[in-house]
């Protein structure tokens, strides 16, 4: 693709990057067969080729306008769209760059404004959230539908977490929203590892990946909070922590990014680096043991929901469904894996009626098999899938520990 960049857009920081990626796609279109929000609307601009041409025309100068900005938000960022390129464009990249320049162009309604600072002063804040969530379960009988199906049908309290007492030690994310929603998830995540001589080394100080800010029109304030976390894990990593483990696959394929956002910051761009490379999904870890040895009964009829962090971002599509069938789960078959359930991070808030029309049709392919429990390996997916109503949706660590006893 051939591109004259303004000379506006030749001063930004990543000018050259967004130059690039433009000149990378060759038109082709084949991202649009694989996009959730075209396949729905069937709108050339509600496509990835589309709003590659959108982003195009505001760094080449051209007029921005809330139209610009609508197109933009309509994208989940799954990615889908860079597995199916044959170019290797770098869709995600390049849509943070055009989505920082509309976004400081357009000025957004009230209600959006308030909406969206909401979510990032509640969000990243676990303690606040968790909170807010205990006070809905509280007052459930009295919510309208739109709030019951964001608070989690079942939550399984915390059980308590192993002492570390293992040479191996990792460090685990928290999350800002999991803590809240689904508090078992990491507590069960210690247990099992603890089982394959695993410690986890807690690191409170660490707080929301950044990925929250970063999405909703505050990218300084995301990488901030990137910082903040470098910070708070690097004396352990000198102390030869073997692996950053995230059990949320959006907060992963975030992390994982921090050494290329940070790449332009000398006083945190090796660290960053550094951090990027012992970032762990938890099947990475998984995936490198034996398994053998957690005598696993598994007696449950599963359908497994690859989030698209997991198998777009950090190409790890396949790799729960391998782990599973190591340890004896029965697994369905589940068409269109490949398709976005709609939660996309805050996209179900923002965008709920196009979420609601992915998580429906994510939820007919998933219960396709009669599985007996739906899991999944992003906090996300699983409170947007579960509050659907229908079968349990639940983290697969969870299933993996539950079989142990």
């Amino acid at each position: 693709m051939q591109t004259k960049l303004s000379e506006y857009a030749k001063s930004l920081p990543r000018a050259e990057e967004a130059e690039r990626i433009l000149r990378s796609c060759v038109h082709c279109g084949f991202c649009n067969a694989t996009c959730p929000t075209y396949q729905l609307l069937g709108d050339e601009l509600d496509g990835p080729r589309g709003r590659i041409y959108l982003i195009k025309e505001v760094l080449e100068g051209n007029e921005v306008t809330a139209k610009t900005q609508l197109h933009l938000d309509r994208c989940l960022t799954c990615r889908n769209c860079e597995t199916t390129c044959p170019s290797g464009v770098e869709y995600h990249n390049l849509l943070d760059i055009g989505r920082a320049v509309v976004d400081a162009a357009v000025p957004r309604p009230l209600a959006q404004r308030v909406l969206r600072e909401s979510l990032r002063a509640v969000m990243p804040n676990a303690t606040v959230f968790k909170g807010l969530v205990q006070v809905g379960q509280m007052f459930r009988p009295l919510l309208p539908a739109s709030l019951k199906a964001k608070l989690p049908r079942v939550a399984n309290a915390a059980k308590p977490r192993p002492e570390p007492r293992h040479a191996r030690r990792v460090l685990m994310l928290e999350g800002c929203v999991q803590p809240g929603l689904a508090p078992n998830t990491n507590a069960a995540t210690a247990r099992v590892l603890d089982r394959l001589g695993i410690s986890v080394t807690p690191i409170y100080k660490a707080g929301c990946c950044g990925a929250v800010d970063y999405h909703l029109d505050a990218q300084a304030q995301g990488l901030q909070r990137a910082r903040q976390n470098i910070d708070a894990w690097w004396p352990a990593i000198e102390q030869g922590a073997e692996a950053i483990v995230q059990t949320a696959s959006g907060c992963g394929a975030f992390v994982k990014d921090y050494g290329h956002l940070l790449a332009q910051d000398s006083a945190y761009a090796e660290k960053a680096a550094r951090v990027s490379a012992l970032a762990k999904d938890l099947v990475e870890v998984f995936s490198a043991e034996p398994l053998e040895q957690l005598n696993v009964r598994a007696d449950k009829r599963l359908a497994f929901h690859c989030p698209c962090t997991l198998q777009h971002a950090q190409k790890l599509g396949g790799a729960v469904e391998g782990v599973l069938a190591r340890l004896g789960f029965g697994l369905t078959a589940v068409p269109d894996s490949h398709l976005c359930c709609g939660s996309a991070g805050t996209y179900s808030l923002t965008q709920p009626e196009l979420s609601k029309q992915l998580r429906d049709n994510k939820m007919n392919a998933l219960e396709s098999g009669k599985p007996e429990v739906i899991v999944t390996a992003n906090i996300g997916c699983q409170t947007h899938l579960d509050g659907a109503g229908r079968t349990p949706v639940r983290h697969w660590i969870e299933l993996v520990e539950e079989a142990l006893n």
